[in-house]
This record gives structure tokens, sequence and C-alpha cells, in this order.
């Protein structure tokens, strides 16, 4: 794949669905089948009795071209039976009613219209209801994974950035191994609670750290030998632990810039999902470190964006 699969595809690494269904194939694990599926698709098949149905973002990483809207020729190359590939629909797009029998075990009504899905990341992303250019989510998780959405594809595989399509626009990312798995080598979920509110968010320690849980970083410094930076550290647990936060947040914002120089709009705004954006100590560091409004999702549900995006019949 890496020698043939164009840079700006989604489908590299080893864990994506094409390396996934090239390993099925080429080990004879695909027998009789008749169509490659995600979850989603599989799940959407069942309520449709209607397979070979599937939407742009899931079909990324399987190799689709979400520029172009079609399977691409490279494919062939690799060995990839065409006959397996499905049929992709922008996702929301209706393409069935629910299977008689299946509406009557479900006690819906037979006219329920099954549509195309998307993954769970850009499910969660339309939950936020961010929808211009420049608007961004950043999950605060084990990780740190920022999302913005852009008038253009924006693709870097060397370091993990790729871009999944929103209509006529764009949702660029990447994830950095910074984060929550950074922080628990030091404290504590108690003890983080307990500190938080001796800090002084709006007092810049001047620590210049770049948190990371073990050597190596994807993004926004592509390096599997980057080393974490954690030093000096100072006397106070409670000073020690607002230069993390406030390493994560600069490790966040060069994330940004790293998506700007990369082609990304003007960042406008950040919206903050996962258990660190609940920190509103730590939506004070990075709102000085953004220089941009930060704010909480109301909504961070992928259940929630997948209901608006079945409202709206596509994406908003």
């Amino acid at each position: 794949m890496a020698a043939i699969a164009p840079r700006e595809s989604g489908a590299h690494g080893a864990s994506s669905a094409l390396a996934k269904l090239l390993y099925l194939q080429n080990d004879g694990y695909v027998g009789d089948a008749r169509h490659a599926v995600h979850q989603a698709d599989w799940i959407a098949g069942r309520l449709a009795n209607h397979h070979g149905i599937s939407d742009e973002n899931n079909a990324l990483k399987l190799g689709y071209d979400p520029v172009v809207r079609a399977w691409p020729s490279w494919l062939e190359a690799l060995g990839v039976r065409d006959d397996l590939l499905p049929e992709v629909l922008v996702p929301g797009t209706p393409f069935s009613e629910l299977d008689p029998q299946i509406a009557r075990s479900l006690g819906l009504p037979a006219t329920t219209h099954v549509a195309a899905g998307t993954t769970d990341g850009v499910a969660a992303f339309i939950a936020t209801r961010a929808d211009q250019p420049g608007d961004a989510v950043t999950s605060l998780g084990t990780t740190l994974v920022v999302k913005q959405l852009a008038t253009q594809p924006i693709f870097a595989a060397d370091q993990g950035v790729y871009s999944h399509r929103l209509g006529e626009r764009w949702l660029a990312g990447g994830a950095s191994n910074s984060g929550g798995a950074a922080l628990l080598l030091h404290f504590t979920a108690d003890e983080m609670e307990r500190l938080t509110p001796q800090m002084m968010p709006d007092a810049p320690t001047g620590l210049d750290y770049y948190p990371l849980p073990k050597p190596g970083e994807r993004f926004p410094i592509a390096d599997p030998a980057l080393a974490a930076r954690i030093t000096p550290r100072p006397a106070e647990d409670c000073r020690f632990f607002q230069g993390l936060l406030e390493g994560i947040a600069s490790v966040e914002a060069l994330a940004y810039r790293q998506l700007a120089r990369l082609g990304a709009p003007h960042l406008r705004r950040v919206i903050g999902i996962g258990g660190g954006a609940k920190n509103d100590a730590w939506t004070r560091i990075r709102h000085r470190v953004l220089g941009v409004p930060v704010s909480v999702a109301e909504q961070t549900e992928a259940s929630y964006g997948a209901a608006l995006l079945a409202l709206n019949g596509g994406p908003p």
C-alpha cells in the first residue's frame, strides 16, 4: 500500500480498512463473500435487507477517493477485488425503506427510511453543531485529537492527517499522543480533581512542557523517537500540574497551526469534548494559549450527530 497508494489517500497504515481487506483476501478468508462492509454498512444492510452500500466517510480508509468521488484505479494494482467494493453514497442519503419483516420485529413503520451512515468521529463532530469553516473540535481524552472544518481537503499521510468529506466541505484532523495518558503518569484522577482549584489558569507558569506518555509522537510533530519534555519540575504539585495542562494546550495550538500550514482556514473557535473538556480551569488555559473562543460541547454523543445527519438528509 505504501508503495502504490498516493500520499493523499486515507487508506495508509496497517490498521486501515484496506489493509484488513487485503489481509482477508490474500490469506484466503474471503471465500464466497459478496461484499466488503464496515460496521455501519452491515447494520444498515440488515435493516434494509439491501447490502453493498457504504458512505464517503467509512469508505475513506478502504481506499475511496472523496475528491473525485470514485474508487481509484490504483486499487487494481493491489489486487483488490472490485466486486467486493460497495456503492458509496453521501452520508445521510436515504437508500431504502426498512425491510418489512425487520419493521414488524422492531415495531417501526415499514415506510421508515434507511440512510447511509458515517464514522463515529464525524458523527461526534456533527453533534457539537460546529458548522462554519474554521470551527474546530478538540477531543481531550487519553490522546489529543483535533478536527477542523475546511473548504478544501488536507492530507499529510506522514503525520496521520487526512480529511473526511462533509458535503462540499471537509473535516481535516490529526491525533497527538499527548493527552490524558500523559497526565496519568504523574497524577491520579482524584489528585487532579484536588489540584485543579489550586491552579491560577490566568497566570502562566512559564514552564515549557511537551507531555507524552512514552517516546514517540504522530502529530503535530511526526517523530517516532520524540521524548517527553517535562523538566524542570517545580516543588509545588499544583504548579507542575498546571504546567502539564499548559503543555498539552501548547501541543493543541501547534496542531492547529500545523493544519493551517497545510491549508486549513483561520481558526475561528474551538469546541471541547472528552473528559478533559469538563475541567473549567483547563478550558481557561486553552483559551489563553489558543487565542480564540473555547467552549464545551453541549452534545458529544455520536448517536446525536447521526440523528442530525438523518434529520438533514445529509451533512449540515
